[in-house]
Protein backbone atom coordinates (compact mmCIF):
# COMPACT_ATOMS: atom_id res chain seq x y z
CA UNK A 1 0.00 0.00 0.00
CA UNK A 2 2.70 2.24 0.49
CA UNK A 3 4.41 1.39 -2.72
CA UNK A 4 0.44 2.45 -4.38
CA UNK A 5 0.22 5.78 -2.80
CA UNK A 6 3.84 6.67 -4.06
CA UNK A 7 2.01 5.84 -7.95
CA UNK A 8 -0.68 7.56 -6.99
CA UNK A 9 1.48 10.87 -6.36
CA UNK A 10 3.70 10.29 -9.25
CA UNK A 11 0.24 10.27 -10.87
CA UNK A 12 -1.65 13.55 -9.71
CA UNK A 13 1.81 15.48 -9.75
CA UNK A 14 1.97 14.21 -13.67
CA UNK A 15 -1.50 15.14 -14.64
CA UNK A 16 -1.36 18.13 -12.79
CA UNK A 17 1.80 19.49 -14.76
CA UNK A 18 0.14 18.36 -17.87
CA UNK A 19 -2.67 20.18 -17.41
CA UNK A 20 -1.13 23.40 -16.20
CA UNK A 21 1.03 23.26 -18.92
CA UNK A 22 -1.87 23.92 -21.45
CA UNK A 23 -2.80 26.76 -18.77
CA UNK A 24 0.67 29.35 -18.62
CA UNK A 25 -2.06 31.95 -17.10
CA UNK A 26 -2.02 29.66 -14.14
CA UNK A 27 0.69 29.53 -12.04
CA UNK A 28 2.07 26.28 -10.29
CA UNK A 29 3.76 27.62 -7.67
CA UNK A 30 0.37 29.13 -6.00
CA UNK A 31 -0.64 26.24 -4.34
CA UNK A 32 0.04 23.26 -2.36
CA UNK A 33 -2.00 20.01 -3.40
CA UNK A 34 -2.66 18.18 -0.69
CA UNK A 35 -3.59 14.00 -0.87
CA UNK A 36 -6.07 13.09 1.68
CA UNK A 37 -7.62 9.92 3.13
CA UNK A 38 -6.04 6.49 2.87
CA UNK A 39 -4.02 7.65 0.20
CA UNK A 40 -2.40 10.76 2.28
CA UNK A 41 -2.15 7.84 5.37
CA UNK A 42 -0.44 5.70 2.48
CA UNK A 43 -2.97 2.95 2.94
CA UNK A 44 -4.99 2.62 -0.01
CA UNK A 45 -6.17 -0.38 -1.84
CA UNK A 46 -7.42 -1.62 -5.00
CA UNK A 47 -11.00 -0.02 -4.12
CA UNK A 48 -9.38 3.60 -3.11
CA UNK A 49 -10.87 6.91 -4.58
CA UNK A 50 -8.72 9.76 -4.94
CA UNK A 51 -9.47 12.29 -2.59
CA UNK A 52 -7.75 15.68 -2.66
CA UNK A 53 -8.13 19.54 -1.63
CA UNK A 54 -6.01 22.40 -2.47
CA UNK A 55 -4.29 25.31 -0.06
CA UNK A 56 -3.98 28.41 -2.41
CA UNK A 57 -1.27 31.12 -1.87
CA UNK A 58 -3.41 34.69 -0.28
CA UNK A 59 -2.58 36.86 -3.35
CA UNK A 60 -4.62 34.53 -5.25
CA UNK A 61 -7.58 36.41 -6.85
CA UNK A 62 -11.32 34.66 -6.48
CA UNK A 63 -11.46 34.82 -10.26
CA UNK A 64 -7.74 33.17 -10.62
CA UNK A 65 -9.33 29.84 -7.87
CA UNK A 66 -12.27 30.09 -10.57
CA UNK A 67 -9.85 29.32 -13.64
CA UNK A 68 -7.79 26.99 -11.54
CA UNK A 69 -10.75 24.93 -10.41
CA UNK A 70 -11.48 24.66 -14.05
CA UNK A 71 -7.87 22.93 -14.65
CA UNK A 72 -8.17 20.92 -11.38
CA UNK A 73 -11.80 19.12 -13.51
CA UNK A 74 -9.19 18.69 -16.32
CA UNK A 75 -6.77 16.77 -13.67
CA UNK A 76 -9.91 14.65 -12.39
CA UNK A 77 -10.21 13.56 -16.21
CA UNK A 78 -6.34 12.73 -16.73
CA UNK A 79 -6.72 10.58 -13.56
CA UNK A 80 -9.82 8.81 -14.48
CA UNK A 81 -8.38 8.26 -17.79
CA UNK A 82 -5.41 6.80 -15.93
CA UNK A 83 -7.78 4.06 -13.82
CA UNK A 84 -7.56 5.83 -10.87
CA UNK A 85 -11.07 6.43 -8.79
CA UNK A 86 -12.27 9.88 -7.80
CA UNK A 87 -13.78 10.38 -4.48
CA UNK A 88 -17.55 10.01 -5.46
CA UNK A 89 -18.54 12.01 -2.27
CA UNK A 90 -16.57 15.37 -3.98
CA UNK A 91 -13.86 15.16 -1.41
CA UNK A 92 -11.51 16.42 -4.42
CA UNK A 93 -9.51 19.78 -5.41
CA UNK A 94 -11.93 20.60 -8.37
CA UNK A 95 -15.03 21.32 -5.74
CA UNK A 96 -14.71 24.99 -4.09
CA UNK A 97 -15.26 23.70 -0.81
CA UNK A 98 -11.88 22.13 -0.83
CA UNK A 99 -10.20 25.06 -2.60
CA UNK A 100 -9.24 27.73 -0.95
CA UNK A 101 -6.77 30.48 0.36
CA UNK A 102 -4.39 29.91 3.29
CA UNK A 103 -6.05 32.68 5.20
CA UNK A 104 -9.85 31.38 3.89
CA UNK A 105 -8.41 27.66 5.28
CA UNK A 106 -7.12 28.39 8.62
CA UNK A 107 -10.50 30.63 9.88
CA UNK A 108 -12.47 27.59 8.42
CA UNK A 109 -10.52 25.61 10.70
CA UNK A 110 -11.12 27.80 13.50
CA UNK A 111 -14.22 28.29 12.99
CA UNK A 112 -14.69 24.37 12.67
CA UNK A 113 -12.96 23.93 16.39
CA UNK A 114 -15.13 26.16 18.12
CA UNK A 115 -18.36 25.20 16.44
CA UNK A 116 -18.09 21.14 14.97
CA UNK A 117 -21.39 20.96 14.28
CA UNK A 118 -22.14 23.93 12.15
CA UNK A 119 -21.02 23.52 7.95
CA UNK A 120 -19.76 19.75 8.56
CA UNK A 121 -17.01 20.76 10.78
CA UNK A 122 -16.77 17.49 11.74
CA UNK A 123 -15.69 15.94 8.59
CA UNK A 124 -13.67 18.79 7.26
CA UNK A 125 -11.46 18.38 10.42
CA UNK A 126 -11.34 14.53 10.39
CA UNK A 127 -10.43 14.91 6.54
CA UNK A 128 -7.70 17.23 7.14
CA UNK A 129 -6.10 15.73 9.89
CA UNK A 130 -5.37 13.03 7.02
CA UNK A 131 -3.85 15.36 4.70
CA UNK A 132 0.20 15.38 3.09
CA UNK A 133 1.42 17.34 0.53
CA UNK A 134 2.30 16.34 -2.44
CA UNK A 135 3.13 19.03 -4.97
CA UNK A 136 3.86 22.75 -3.49
CA UNK A 137 5.18 23.53 0.20
CA UNK A 138 6.27 20.30 1.17
CA UNK A 139 5.53 21.13 4.62
CA UNK A 140 2.30 22.18 4.37
CA UNK A 141 2.48 25.13 6.51
CA UNK A 142 -0.62 26.63 4.92
CA UNK A 143 -2.18 24.10 7.41
CA UNK A 144 0.42 23.58 10.19
CA UNK A 145 -1.18 24.90 13.17
CA UNK A 146 -4.64 25.13 11.86
CA UNK A 147 -6.08 22.94 14.47
CA UNK A 148 -3.59 23.74 17.12
CA UNK A 149 -6.43 25.15 19.64
CA UNK A 150 -8.26 21.73 18.93
CA UNK A 151 -6.97 20.25 21.99
CA UNK A 152 -7.82 23.51 24.07
CA UNK A 153 -11.99 22.70 23.81
CA UNK A 154 -12.79 20.03 25.39
CA UNK A 155 -16.15 19.86 24.06
CA UNK A 156 -15.21 19.48 20.37
CA UNK A 157 -12.83 16.93 21.16
CA UNK A 158 -15.70 15.00 23.14
CA UNK A 159 -17.64 15.53 20.04
CA UNK A 160 -14.81 14.14 17.57
CA UNK A 161 -14.40 10.87 19.95
CA UNK A 162 -17.85 10.28 19.77
CA UNK A 163 -18.03 10.67 16.10
CA UNK A 164 -15.36 8.22 15.52
CA UNK A 165 -16.89 5.69 18.05
CA UNK A 166 -20.24 6.34 16.08
CA UNK A 167 -18.73 3.62 13.24
CA UNK A 168 -19.37 0.22 15.11
CA UNK A 169 -16.69 -2.96 14.63
CA UNK A 170 -19.20 -5.83 13.83
CA UNK A 171 -19.50 -9.03 11.81
CA UNK A 172 -23.01 -8.11 10.30
CA UNK A 173 -25.45 -5.41 10.63
CA UNK A 174 -29.25 -6.31 11.56
CA UNK A 175 -29.87 -5.24 7.86
CA UNK A 176 -27.75 -7.71 6.57
CA UNK A 177 -29.14 -10.52 9.18
CA UNK A 178 -32.96 -9.67 8.03
CA UNK A 179 -31.92 -9.63 4.67
CA UNK A 180 -30.22 -13.21 4.67
CA UNK A 181 -26.30 -11.81 3.68
CA UNK A 182 -24.70 -12.93 6.46
CA UNK A 183 -22.30 -14.85 4.51
CA UNK A 184 -21.18 -11.44 3.81
CA UNK A 185 -18.47 -9.40 5.55
CA UNK A 186 -18.16 -5.45 5.06
CA UNK A 187 -14.49 -5.40 5.74
CA UNK A 188 -14.09 -1.84 5.52
CA UNK A 189 -17.02 -0.34 7.29
CA UNK A 190 -17.47 -3.03 10.07
CA UNK A 191 -13.32 -3.04 10.58
CA UNK A 192 -10.77 -1.04 8.95
CA UNK A 193 -13.11 2.53 9.22
CA UNK A 194 -13.32 1.93 12.98
CA UNK A 195 -9.63 0.80 13.63
CA UNK A 196 -8.88 4.18 11.53
CA UNK A 197 -10.78 6.25 13.74
CA UNK A 198 -9.58 4.83 17.10
CA UNK A 199 -6.43 5.14 15.66
CA UNK A 200 -7.01 9.38 14.35
CA UNK A 201 -9.09 10.55 17.83
CA UNK A 202 -5.98 8.66 19.70
CA UNK A 203 -3.24 10.80 18.04
CA UNK A 204 -5.37 13.36 18.57
CA UNK A 205 -5.78 12.49 22.00
CA UNK A 206 -1.79 12.73 22.83
CA UNK A 207 -1.18 15.38 20.53
CA UNK A 208 0.74 13.06 17.87
CA UNK A 209 1.12 14.17 13.96
CA UNK A 210 1.77 10.98 12.55
CA UNK A 211 -0.50 10.22 9.33
CA UNK A 212 -0.78 6.29 9.12
CA UNK A 213 -2.56 4.17 11.05
CA UNK A 214 0.49 1.84 12.88
CA UNK A 215 2.31 5.05 13.72
CA UNK A 216 -0.78 7.10 15.55
CA UNK A 217 -1.58 3.66 17.17
CA UNK A 218 2.16 3.51 18.15
CA UNK A 219 2.45 7.10 19.29
CA UNK A 220 -0.78 6.49 21.78
CA UNK A 221 0.11 3.65 23.00
CA UNK A 222 0.62 3.93 26.83
CA UNK A 223 -1.91 6.91 27.25
CA UNK A 224 -4.95 6.91 29.02
CA UNK A 225 -7.29 5.61 26.75
CA UNK A 226 -5.10 3.11 24.65
CA UNK A 227 -2.88 0.91 26.57
CA UNK A 228 0.41 -0.30 25.66
CA UNK A 229 -1.12 -3.80 24.67
CA UNK A 230 -4.17 -2.20 23.13
CA UNK A 231 -1.96 -0.67 21.09
CA UNK A 232 0.26 -3.68 19.85
CA UNK A 233 -3.34 -5.38 19.21
CA UNK A 234 -4.53 -3.23 17.28
CA UNK A 235 -1.27 -2.92 15.28
CA UNK A 236 -1.58 -6.69 14.54
CA UNK A 237 -5.15 -6.61 13.96
CA UNK A 238 -4.23 -3.45 11.02
CA UNK A 239 -1.79 -5.79 9.36
CA UNK A 240 -4.19 -8.75 9.38
CA UNK A 241 -7.34 -6.90 7.96
CA UNK A 242 -5.25 -5.15 5.19
CA UNK A 243 -3.45 -8.43 4.11
CA UNK A 244 -6.70 -9.85 3.77
CA UNK A 245 -8.39 -7.05 1.91
CA UNK A 246 -5.80 -6.57 -0.12
CA UNK A 247 -5.44 -10.40 -0.82
CA UNK A 248 -9.18 -10.29 -1.64
CA UNK A 249 -8.98 -7.43 -4.00
CA UNK A 250 -6.13 -8.79 -5.72
CA UNK A 251 -8.14 -12.09 -6.03
CA UNK A 252 -10.99 -10.81 -7.66
CA UNK A 253 -9.35 -8.86 -10.47
CA UNK A 254 -7.29 -11.59 -11.43
CA UNK A 255 -11.09 -13.44 -11.81
CA UNK A 256 -12.12 -10.66 -13.87
CA UNK A 257 -14.94 -9.62 -10.76
CA UNK A 258 -15.79 -6.23 -9.94
CA UNK A 259 -13.17 -5.35 -6.93
CA UNK A 260 -14.98 -4.33 -3.75
CA UNK A 261 -14.71 -4.54 0.17
CA UNK A 262 -17.55 -7.27 0.43
CA UNK A 263 -15.84 -10.20 1.66
CA UNK A 264 -17.95 -13.59 0.69
CA UNK A 265 -16.88 -15.56 3.55
CA UNK A 266 -17.30 -19.11 1.93
CA UNK A 267 -14.52 -18.11 0.12
CA UNK A 268 -12.25 -17.80 3.30
CA UNK A 269 -10.27 -20.41 4.65
CA UNK A 270 -11.59 -21.58 7.89
CA UNK A 271 -8.27 -19.79 9.70
CA UNK A 272 -9.17 -16.56 7.58
CA UNK A 273 -12.69 -16.57 8.97
CA UNK A 274 -11.20 -17.36 12.31
CA UNK A 275 -9.13 -14.21 11.89
CA UNK A 276 -12.04 -11.44 10.98
CA UNK A 277 -13.87 -12.91 14.08
CA UNK A 278 -10.78 -12.39 16.44
CA UNK A 279 -9.67 -9.14 14.57
CA UNK A 280 -14.12 -7.85 14.67
CA UNK A 281 -13.92 -8.33 18.80
CA UNK A 282 -10.56 -7.00 19.15
CA UNK A 283 -11.70 -3.86 17.60
CA UNK A 284 -14.98 -3.83 19.32
CA UNK A 285 -13.39 -4.37 22.66
CA UNK A 286 -11.72 -1.22 22.28
CA UNK A 287 -14.39 0.66 21.62
CA UNK A 288 -16.28 -0.34 24.42
CA UNK A 289 -13.49 0.33 26.42
CA UNK A 290 -13.14 3.98 25.45
CA UNK A 291 -16.54 4.73 25.19
CA UNK A 292 -16.52 3.70 29.05
CA UNK A 293 -13.43 5.57 30.05
CA UNK A 294 -14.87 8.76 28.33
CA UNK A 295 -17.98 9.00 30.67
CA UNK A 296 -16.03 8.80 33.92
CA UNK A 297 -12.99 11.44 33.03
CA UNK A 298 -13.06 14.35 31.87
CA UNK A 299 -12.22 15.07 28.15
CA UNK A 300 -9.18 17.44 29.62
CA UNK A 301 -7.68 14.25 31.24
CA UNK A 302 -8.74 12.04 28.26
CA UNK A 303 -5.95 14.14 25.68
CA UNK A 304 -3.65 14.75 28.53
CA UNK A 305 -3.13 11.26 29.87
Amino acid sequence: TAVASLIHDAVVRRALELVLEHHPELDPAALTWLSLGSNARREPVLTSDIDSAVVFDDDVSSAQIDSFLGAFGEVDDVLVGAGLRIDANGAIASKPLFARTQTHWRSAARAWVQSPLENRGMIFTSLLFDSRPIWGDPEATALSGAFAELRDHPGTVGLLLTEALSYKARLRSMREVLTRRADTFEIKEHALTPLVNIARWAALSVGATELDTRSRLRAAAGSTMLSEAQSTELVEVFDVLQRMRLTYQVAQFDRGEPVGDTLDMKRLSPLERSLVAQAVREIAGVQRKIANMSHFLPIADQVDG
